[in-house]
């Protein structure tokens, strides 16, 4: 008989950060827990000592681990290998999982000894007993879950930095626009938490500040409608004082009660993608919804959202097929005039695991294609494809100028006395405020502002 293992051992969870481009996360309040690695620590057994590096804000260091779990978005996947292969070295076993691991499977089996594909809860528990038995089998293929096995996070393995606490009430999306990855990892249906369990789970919070991961925190159908009218409520009734924010589909307009009951709760701003206000490039990206409700309604949206003292941050594409320059210069004009509050100007970037990286693949027109080396360019703040529309120094010079249109420190001065003005909240303008002065200085530090 083996003796009995006095000490833990040891998990050693790791954050990694892209190096090369600082991008979203040049600002600390931009910064949010990776909530996925909380969820995996919350479920690892008690004889598991489990350890979180964070590069958010500090650089990887070498801790001693009996297993290393990384995960990464796809700008960072190059930092993950380079730290994964620092373990492996050592000949401490790597697992991979997240967003990037699950769409580029095998690539990520080059740098690890395992890799879940896919949400991870249901397949974590067995990762760990073969980690433990030295036979860890390369891939695993996670369920995706019904909602009330959904774990909370561990959120002590957190730095007491952060902002804001993430928090998630649903997964799944069924409107597939073309250039998001969510549908292919967390599949076309919403599935919602049970509402008592994230009452509680924001209840335990120390944090003030929430942001709702969701990537629309009302779904959609009369069921979602009724249970984010009971979280709402319910974070009134149980008198929790949070200030949040979250991600929202424009149809949330259609609702002045669940509005009015968010802004009780605590909602100062909601992200919406509105991506375009043209017909053509609403089309090109698939944007359903928005086309459902034409361009011409998005006044009367910001007008609802306003009304119940909250702020819209609206976000934006440019870099489609159908884009021109007089295109992009008329969004940027849209951006500027309208009455969003705060404004996210993102390039075109195709994800892998997208439709919109498939087929721009199969036409030859990615700028950066020497993976994974050249995965830290996909940041949503570079050009990586080759456009239709003008040659791509054209495009970048363009949207250059948009940028500095967009962010001019008058405009969004401008921007904040009109959102006073629109919602009557402090607090909002605020959210919306700060949150412009955040992307003003992301195009400060990779050089799109100047």
């Amino acid at each position: 008989m083996s003796p009995k293992r006095l000490t833990k051992k040891r998990l050693t969870l790791i954050n990694p950060v892209n190096n090369v481009r600082s991008g979203f996360a040049v600002n600390p309040s931009s910064r949010f827990p990776p909530l996925g690695l909380g969820i995996l620590a919350s479920l690892t057994p008690d004889d598991w000592e489990v350890e979180l590096l964070d590069e958010n804000f500090a650089p990887f260091s070498y801790r001693d681990a009996d297993l290393v779990g990384i995960t990464a978005f796809t700008s960072a996947a190059n930092r993950a290998y380079e730290i994964a292969s620092i373990y492996r070295d050592q000949g401490v076993p790597v697992v991979m999982g997240g967003i990037h691991a699950s769409m580029c499977s095998d690539e990520a089996l080059r740098f690890a000894d395992a890799v879940v594909v896919g949400e991870a809860e249901s397949v974590w528990r067995q990762v760990l007993a073969d980690a433990d038995a030295g036979c860890l089998r390369g891939l695993y293929h996670g369920q995706w879950l019904d909602p009330d096995r959904v774990a909370p996070p561990r959120r002590d393995i957190y730095s007491d930095e952060y902002v804001f606490a993430s928090v998630q009430t649903s997964r799944g999306c069924p409107l597939d626009c073309e250039f998001c990855s969510v549908t292919a990892y967390n599949g076309r249906r919403y599935r919602r938490r049970p509402v008592a369990d994230v009452l509680d789970e924001l209840e335990a919070l120390n944090n003030e500040m929430v942001f709702f991961v969701d990537d629309n925190i009302i779904g959609n159908g009369a069921s979602c409608r009724k249970q984010a009218l009971e979280l709402f409520q319910g974070m009134v009734a149980r008198g929790m004082n949070k200030t949040w924010f979250c991600q929202a589909s424009i149809s949330v307009a259609d609702d002045p009660e669940v509005l009015d009951w968010a802004a009780r709760a605590g909602c100062r701003m909601i992200f919406i993608g509105i991506e375009a206000e043209d017909i053509d490039a609403l089309t090109e990206v698939n944007k359903r919804l928005n086309l459902k409700k034409g361009a011409s309604a998005y006044q009367e949206t910001f007008d609802r959202i306003h009304a119940s003292g909250i702020a819209v941050l609206g976000a934006f594409i440019f870099g489609m097929d159908s884009d021109t320059p007089e295109a992009l210069f008329r969004r940027a004009e849209f951006m500027v005039n309208s009455d969003v509050d705060a404004m996210q100007l993102t390039t075109m970037t195709p994800l892998p695991g997208t439709r919109l990286f498939q087929r721009l693949e199969e036409e030859g027109r990615l700028l950066y294609a020497n993976f994974p080396n050249d995965w830290a360019h996909y940041d949503l703040t570079k050009l990586v494809h080759r456009p239709k529309s003008m040659p791509p120094d054209e495009l970048w010079d363009i949207i250059r100028q948009c940028t500095e249109r967009v962010y001019d420190l008058h405009t969004l001065k401008t921007k904040a006395r009109r959102t006073l003005e629109t919602t009557g909240s402090m607090e909002a303008t605020e959210f919306a405020y700060r949150t412009n002065i955040n992307y003003r200085n992301i195009g400060l530090a990779l050089g799109t502002l100047v």
